[in-house]
Order: C-alpha cells, then structure tokens, then sequence
C-alpha cells in the first residue's frame, strides 16, 4: 500500500506505507542527509477476529485532506484522522499530523472499489465515501455513505461511524468494477464497467456504452474533466466528460497499447508513469491521439520459470575461482500472456562494442599512443604479437588506417611497454631494446642490453623506465626532454631469485616494486639505488608466485591500492602508504585458476578502475570505501588497454583469442536484460547445453468474437539470437504445465536426450479420463521437434523430473515413474501423496516432493531386482503444514522448501537418529520470510575456496520478478555472522522503524513466529559495510577478538562482508 499525502506543516508531501503485516508509517525526504526520514508509525493494526479484504488493500485520502480511510478488512473501513489547525484551541499536535485509527463498520463484505467524494459546496461537512460492492444474491450495487468523525477527549480516541446511508443504487453492470470520482466543479463520480461508463451525479444517471467489451485496470485522473484508463490487455484509453447543463458525455478513446498496467500516475505537463507488474514499466507523454513512450524501466516479474544456463564454465571445465553470480546466466520466463517474454539475466559490468578492428589471434599486449604533442586524445593502437608489432591509426571520423612504419618504431619485434613519455617522444621496449623516439625530428635514442641478454619486463612513470633483463638483473634508465636515455642504477638479487615481474608507479615516482620467483615475494625498491625500503612474502607455496603489479588510486580518499596478480589465480591487494612505503590491510580473493593480468581504466577525478584478464575478467572499482570485484560480460578478453580517442570517447581496445574490438566498459556493476518479447506467457523453460537452445511451454490469450480463448505450445528457441526455431501446438483447451530437459534410458541401454512436457486440459473441457499428457520429443538434426511418444494420464502433470534414466512425473494425488522403452512409456512405480504434488526435486536416487497443503516428503526410488517391481518408498516427511510452492535439494540429507505465504525453510534429515521414526522426520534447521512468494527454486553446485564463509546453493525466482542466492554458511562462520546479524539489526534503523526480528519472522495461517531461525539475511549483514567505523566497531562488540591469530579482527569481519558482497 502506497498513497502520498501533504501535510499541511510540511513543505513536501509524505508516504503513507502500509504492509502486508499490518505496520503503517509515513515517510518523509530528509534534503540535508538525503536520507528518508519517518515520521510517524502505526504498528500491528491486525484484528484477528476480521476476514482479509477479499480485493487489493486500499488507501484513500479525503478531498478536503481532513482524513485516511483504509480498507483493511471485509466489512470494516479504518479512518485515520489528519490533525486540522484549530484557532481557538491549543492542542500538542500540529496540523497535518496523523492521529489514532478507529475502525467503523459497514454492511456491505465483497467490496470492488471504494472512494471519497468531491463536494460542490465549499462548506465543511462530512466526508462522503461511495463503495462499489457485490451483494450475496451476486448482484453488483453502490452506496453512498456519510462518514460521521467524532474526535476523542483526554488523549482517548476518537470515535467514526459511518451508518448513515446517502443514497444507493442497486442492479449495476455485473462487470462494474472501479468508481472514480469527479472533482469540482463538475463533481459526481464515475463507474466503470466491461461493456459501459457510467457517470453518476445526484439524479443524473448518464451510461456511455462502450463499443467493445473491456476490463479496466487502472486509471489516473488529470484533470476534473480528463482521465487515462488502463485495460487488462495493455490498451490505454483518454476518458473526457463533457457536460452542457444536465446533458453529459463521456468520450472513450484509445491512444496507445503498453504492457498491462498496475497502476498509473499523472506526473504533469501531459506525462504519465505506467507502472506494470507483468511487463516493461515505462513513461509515456500523451500527444494527439496518442502516446510516445519517453523511458522504459526494465521489469523480469512475475518469474514463472528460470533456468541456470550456465555459471562461467561454459566450456564444462571445472571451476575453481570464489563464486560470483556476475559468472551466472540466468534465463527466466517473465511476464503473462501478450507482456510475456523469455529474458537474460546477468548481473555484472557491461560492455557495448563499437566495432571490430581486425581478426587476428596471438595478440599478447595493446597500447594507446598520441602521434604529435599537441594532441590531448590518443590516436594510435599500437597492438603486440609475438613476433611483430602492427600499428593503427585512427582519424576524427573514425576511418582507421594501419601504418607501415611510424617514426622509427620497431615493428619486426613484439612491443612489451610503449608509451608517450617527457610530450613529445614515444618509448618503445621490445626484448632486444628500450628506443625512445623524438615525435617531432625522429631522433632516436636507444639503450640495448648486453650480448645474448634479452629484456623480459618493462614498466615506466615517464621519467624512469625500470627493466627486467634476463629475468635476473633491474635496470633503471633515465630519461630527459632532448630524446636521451641514461643508465641509473643496475643490480642482481642474488637471495631473492629470479625476477617474475616489474612495475615503476606514476603514484610513487621514487620507487621500483619487483615480483621474484624463487622467493615468491615482492619488494619496494628505491628507484635509483634498487635498495630494498620493504619486503613481503605473498605465500609460502612455491606456486604462488606474483606474476603482474600495479599500485594505483583505486579508493578515493584512500591510500593508493597494491595489486598483486599470483599464478594460482589468486589477486592480493595492499593499502599503500606513500609516505613510508609501508603495505597494510592485505586482502586475498580468488578470480580463477590462472594468473590476471592488469590494465588500469581511468574513472575520473584521478581515480583508476582496474581491469583484470584472466579466464573469468573481472573489473575491480572502488564503491563505498571499499574495492568491489564484477565480472566482466567480456568472456574471452586476453588484454585491454584504455582508448580515449575523438572517434571513441572514453572507449578500450580489448583483444580475445580472434579479434581486436573497441568497446565501451560500464564503470560499475549493474543487472543487464535481453529481452525476446514472446507475446505469450512462457510458462515453463528447460535449457539444453548440447543444443544451444531453449525448450518454452507457452500461454497465448486471445479475443475472439468477445470471447477470450486461450492457447498452448511448445517452442524451440536458439540460445545465441533468442529465435524461434520450431512450434510444437497442443490440443484445444490444453495448457502446459511442466517441461524439462532429460538424459533417458531409450531400453536398448543408450542414453538419449529429450524434451519432455506434461500438460492439463481445462476442467470444463474434457471428455473422457484423460486429464492431461506427457509428451517426449526430440529435436532433429535440423533443429525441428518431432514427437516421439504420447502418453494420456488421469491427471494434470503439474511437474517433470529424471530419476535413474527414467521420468518421474507429479500428477493431481500421485507421483509416477514412467521407463521409455522401445519409443513408449510404461508405468514403474507409483506413489500417493497427501493432496496435492506442486514440485519436485531429484537427486540421486532420491525424490523430494513440495505438497499443496502438507510440506515435503521425500522418496527412495529402488529398482526391482530378481523378478520384483521397481517402487517408491517414503523416507522422510516434514509433519507440519505448509502450503509448498517450490522444492530443491541443498546439501545431503538437506532440503530447501518455499510456501505460498512467502516463507522459506531449511529441512534436514537426522539419519543418524536413535528410532526409525526420528530417522524419518524432517526437521526444521532454518526458517525466515522472504515476503515474496517463490515460484521455483534452481539448485547448482560451484566448488568455493576454503575459506569461504559462504557456499552458493541455489537461486529462487518470485512472482515479484526477485532473483535471490541462497547459500549454506559454513560452520566456522555461524555464530559470527549470526551474532553480527542481531548486533545490526539493533543499530540499523529501517523505514518505519520496522524491527528486523518480526519484519523477517517465519508466518503463515497456523503459527507465527518472533524472529528468523538460524537464517542470516545478507542484505542486511551487507549495511555493515556503509556504516561508520565507529558503528562498525560497536556492532563487533563480542566478537573481535583481542589475541593475534584467533578470532576474527575488524579488518577480517569487513573481509567477511565483502566476501558475501561479492556473491551477487
């Protein structure tokens, strides 16, 4: 529930928020801490004794801003009285303040629609509400209805009725179903019916029929004569009521056709937000008969059904770097009927190409060069390759020409560093020189190593070149503005070995920081005398060696950041100090299984994004204090490097193993949406890795004669383009319940695989047994459908999953596994649930099964052996009763449940238990409310370091177009993070000063709790890390420890955090 009001002591408006646990508050926007601020709180309005509004909760503001009525309850409208400026009488409350609710009681219990009245008179009398109802002879009647407000006396409260009955009209269209009132001058009000508008005002009666039947939404007024309506099928309407003297009319016109709205709201100056649950919401500006849509807000509700295409392993090697979802592609089925549309979902930095510039592979390193001094934008991509150096240049409107030669440059070797260096010359480094080129005269200066000696590294600040030579001696070179290059310093690190890397800061200009291989450390040397200022040892593994540097300013505010990229795939950061050269705060995180490599991004302000290369590329940026770690949408980048020229503002050239692309890079982590509008609800999705393509069961609804029909089918669609391959059509009044994608046993032993779909036919509609059918189909070598096999069953088969080579299929009262042989299914094994199968889960041999009314049970599929059929048997049932909606299988022995009440349970199997019947019973371990309900759970499995504190399970998608990780915590983190919760949740405060602990509370219809069980919620564990470090130290009371080496520091609890922050 969400209304705006204004108060009449304040100078902006407040929201009044209510939610689905009956806690009210109003909001109002703090300009100085730009934070919101609430203002006033109503808490538990609940009435035990009352039935739940049978329609949408609704909140109305008086015309004359004197009250709130809710519409909570059948039969019961809640007043909230606004405080009004009283002259003669001193009070506590100042005007506009909000006082107690009182309930009063109506007659009428199925109300459609409700709302206050404008008066034409300008005299304070009470409130009139006209309430849209449905009688119990199912007839469709308004009444009009006084609102009598007594105030209370002595800080009781007040006292609201509202007997007195105005005037009523019986016998309305049957399809009434929104009263909008008329403000003045023209006053009254209208209703809204499917085949009629009907404006009401005193005696005047006035229909407008309508010249096709529709079904309104939601409308939105602008002004006393003007109105926008909104239909169930996306139409939107520009409703004006033209009154000469007692003669009315209504005009209806359609002006345009959006995603199905949820509610609109007039913004001003002809501008109107359409606000869709199931499809895009976007801004429209009405223009002459129709709309031109101004911005669209990407929206993936309702999830009906996602799928897991794969989590950055695409190849199928095995992943071994920290979880993060930016490595996930998600692929849901959103939206309903002409709004639904598959869409992919990743979240991560984006990258838009701008074009190719060649095809070439074994590119190892690219440079950003200006070709003259008086240039502020580069205009050379000088681009690396084994044994050659190729040149590109780029003209102002984005012509590209490659160079032959260019200013003495070397181009028969690879390029290891180049660079504009002192204005106006070009530093080259290959591994047979360092060459610095004069751009004007072409002057060439060169310094070249000694006899059989090649240069291995290079790393420059613009005044000093520090070079690797041979992999065991640093060089330190100087270099002037007349084109001349000096030798500084040299030296061999005899006790530290071999050199693995080099890097000579801009931030730092008096340093040297050199990698070393045998040692597997890295020291900060003085740049002109090579001396050792500090020393670390990254790891006692002998793999472990460091292999790229980069120190950088990535934090603003901040110590500058060391980066160091280990051969492991690990990436060690440090925070610098410049005054000492000291390292602190060191920080580990695994991006993969081979070493990164570094590019740093400008991002403005003389900060720098740093963008890591390595089989999972990364962007790593500064946020909130803190370096964030994002995928990159880039999959195959090898190398970067920033190209901020004319053509290509702030762009980067990135090579993969086939091609040179200029591309735009986002600077921070955002969820990217492809879209492929479908037009149909895609009701269920299965994904086939070896077919690169899609499997959608579809919902199509159509008009026909006035009549809606509704359709189903099965489509192929192709991974890459989102396009449709093949439709498979199922029968009249048949829809598709279930789909997947299924390795089966085809009884010759070979495995083959298989679209399988079960469907229902409309209740209505059947004739005969058959309720429903599971079809198996397959997909031919040209990437069409063909039926394989059909199979009547005698109910709807709500849900599909492959146990043994073999379908088990959730039917209405039974689970049943059917064996393919011989292109036919036959019946194996059958088990009876308590009501109803809603979703299943296998895993090995076993079968979770998510019931309508009575929780889980879980299966043990056993084949039969020496001439015995093969049969269910139950071993384990969650005894409580919960509503399921969605089921997966977590750990061993371990199960995720969702309910139709938005709640979430872990359920655990004790199979080690004294009896059978404790082995059998499955126990709660964790339960918390989401508030959304989960329409399907989708487990995974991604190996994790060993330190993670958090292991990824599975993701859940909900009707209202969330996508959440869950996760198993570790056991060394429990009580940490557990403890860490409660701590912040006490110092955090939440809009309304709801608490964490009911707000989070497992509720349905038989018990309630007080506050989540054994569940952290990430989100708000997360706000530790915008907190201050005064707050962050309280909220560690208790659990830093004091004594180095156990426990967990500050430092480390903000690592923890920053871990989990990572996960998403």
């Amino acid at each position: 529930m969400l209304e705006r009001l204004q108060p009449a002591n304040s100078h902006t408006e407040h929201l009044f928020i209510g939610t689905d646990r009956y806690k009210y508050f109003t909001l109002s926007w703090d300009h100085q801490s730009h934070q919101l601020r609430t203002e006033q709180t109503y808490h538990d309005q609940a009435d035990k004794t009352s039935r739940d509004s049978q329609s949408q909760d609704k909140c109305l503001i008086d015309p004359s801003r004197r009250f709130v009525a809710l519409q909570l309850y059948d039969g019961i409208v809640t007043v909230i009285p606004i405080h009004q400026h009283q002259s003669k009488k001193k009070s506590v409350l100042e005007p506009g303040t909000l006082g107690e609710p009182v309930s009063a009681r109506v007659s009428e219990l199925f109300i459609r629609s409700l709302a206050f009245l404008h008066s034409d008179t300008h005299s304070i009398e009470n409130p009139q509400l006209a309430l849209l109802y449905e009688n119990n002879h199912q007839k469709t009647c308004l009444v009009i209805r006084a609102l009598d407000y007594t105030p209370g006396v002595h800080g009781e409260s007040g006292d609201a009725d509202l007997d007195k009955v105005i005037e009523t009209f019986e016998d309305l269209e049957v399809g009434a179903s929104h009263i909008i009132p008329v403000s003045a001058p023209t006053c009254g009000f209208l209703v809204l019916g499917e085949t009629s508008i009907t404006y009401y005002w005193q005696d005047l009666i006035h229909p407008e029929p309508l010249e096709a039947a529709s079904i309104f939404v939601a409308w939105a007024e602008i002004d006393s004569q003007h109105w926008i309506l909104a239909d169930d099928y996306g139409k939107l309407y520009l409703v004006m009521l033209v009154r000469s003297g007692w003669d009315v009319r209504c005009q209806l016109d359609i002006i345009g056709q959006t995603p199905r709205a949820s509610c609109l709201v007039y913004i001003g100056g002809g501008l109107v937000y359409v606000g869709s649950h199931q499809g895009d919401s976007s801004v429209i500006k009405i223009q002459d008969d129709a709309i031109e849509i101004v911005q669209t807000f990407a929206n993936i509700a309702p999830i009906l059904d996602f799928t897991i295409m794969d989590m950055g392993n695409r190849a199928g090697e095995g992943q071994t770097n920290e979880y993060s979802s930016g490595q996930a592609r998600i692929v849901t089925g959103s939206g309903a009927f002409q709004d639904g549309s598959l869409r992919s979902v990743r979240s991560g930095v984006g990258m838009e190409e701008q074009g190719q510039l060649l095809q070439a592979s074994h590119i190892n390193d690219m440079f950003a060069l200006r070709s003259s001094r008086t240039s502020n934008l580069v205009d050379l991509l000088l681009v690396s390759f084994v044994d050659e150096t190729r040149i590109f240049k780029f003209q102002t409107d984005g012509d590209v020409e490659e160079q032959a030669e260019f200013k003495g440059l070397v181009m028969s070797n690879g390029t290891l560093l180049a660079e504009n260096v002192i204005k106006q010359h070009l530093l080259q480094v290959t591994s047979d020189s360092a060459r610095l080129v004069d751009i004007e005269d072409e002057m060439i200066e060169e310094w070249s190593p000694s006899p059989n000696q090649s240069i291995t590294a290079a790393s420059s600040n613009g005044e000093r070149l520090g070079l690797s030579v041979a992999g065991v001696e640093v060089v330190v070179l100087s270099m002037s503005s007349d084109a001349k290059m000096d030798l500084v310093v040299k030296k061999t690190f005899p006790d530290e070995g071999q050199i693995s890397c080099i890097h000579v800061p801009s931030i730092a200009s008096d340093i040297c920081i050199v990698g070393f291989w045998q040692s597997t450390a890295v020291a900060i040397l003085g740049i002109d005398t090579l001396e050792i200022i500090q020393k670390v040892i990254i790891s006692d593994d002998a793999v472990s060696v460091p292999r790229s540097i980069l120190l950088t300013q990535a934090i603003q505010n901040e110590l500058p950041t060391l980066f160091v990229a280990i051969a492991n795939g690990e990436v060690v950061t440090f925070s610098f100090n410049t005054v000492d050269s000291s390292l602190s705060s060191r920080k580990a995180t695994v991006l993969g299984t081979q070493q990164a490599n570094f590019k740093a991004l400008p991002a403005g302000e003389g900060i720098f994004s740093v963008f890591a290369t390595c089989e999972h590329p990364s962007l790593i940026y500064g946020s909130e204090g803190r370096l964030v770690y994002s995928a990159v949408t880039a999959e195959k980048a090898t190398c970067v490097c920033p190209f901020d020229c004319e053509p290509y503002p702030e762009a980067i050239a990135i090579a993969t193993p086939e091609d040179l692309k200029i591309a735009l890079v986002d600077t921070e982590q955002t969820t990217h949406v492809t879209t492929l509008p479908v037009g149909e609800s895609v009701r269920r999705l299965a994904y086939s890795t070896n077919l690169k393509s899609f499997g959608i069961g579809t919902v199509r609804r159509m008009l026909q004669d006035g009549f809606e029909l509704v359709k189903s089918h099965f489509k192929l669609v192709d991974e890459v383009v989102f396009k449709g391959l093949d439709t498979f059509d199922l029968n009249d009044n048949e829809l598709v319940e279930s789909v997947i994608r299924a390795d089966l046993r085809d009884g010759s032993g070979e495995t083959v695989e298989r679209f399988v779909v079960g469907t229902a036919y409309l209740e209505d509609q059947v004739s005969g047994k058959a309720r429903g059918r599971i079809l198996v189909l397959e997909v031919t070598h040209d990437r069409m459908l063909q039926l394989v096999t059909e199979l009547p069953v005698k109910g709807a088969c709500r849900a599909l999953g492959v146990v043994d080579g073999n379908i088990v299929a959730a039917l209405v009262k039974t689970v049943v596994v059917y064996t393919l042989q011989e292109d036919s299914l036959h019946k194996a094994a059958t088990y009876r649930t308590s009501t109803a199968p809603i979703d299943i889960a296998v895993k090995g041999n076993l079968i979770a099964i998510a019931d309508l009314m009575k929780s889980v049970s879980v299966l043990e599929y056993i084949r039969g052996e020496e001439g015995f059929n093969d049969r269910l048997q139950e071993t384990a049932r969650h005894f409580q009763t919960a509503w399921g909606t969605a089921v997966a299988h977590v750990a061993d022995e371990t199960i995720l449940e969702s309910d139709a009440e938005g709640n979430l349970m872990v359920l655990h199997r004790n199979i080690s238990g004294v009896t059978a019947e404790d082995r059998r019973r499955l126990e709660v371990t964790s339960e918390i409310q989401l508030g959304e309900m989960v329409n399907r759970i989708r487990s995974f499995e991604v190996p994790t370091s060993k330190n993670a504190a958090v292991v990824p399970k599975a993701f859940l998608g909900t009707v209202d177009g969330s996508i959440y990780l869950f996760g198993l915590i570790t056991p060394a983190y429990r009580d940490l993070l557990m403890r860490l919760q409660a701590n912040i949740a006490e110092m955090v405060r939440s809009p309304g000063n709801v608490p964490f602990n009911s707000y989070r509370a497992y509720r349905n219809t038989v018990r309630e709790a007080e506050e989540p069980f054994r569940f952290v919620d990430g989100e708000l564990v997360e706000r530790f890390l915008e907190c201050s470090e005064s707050m962050q130290e309280e909220m560690c009371k208790g659990l830093v420890s004091d004594t180095p080496g156990k426990g967990f520091d500050l430092e480390g609890i903000r690592g923890i955090v920053e871990g989990l922050r990572r996960l998403h």
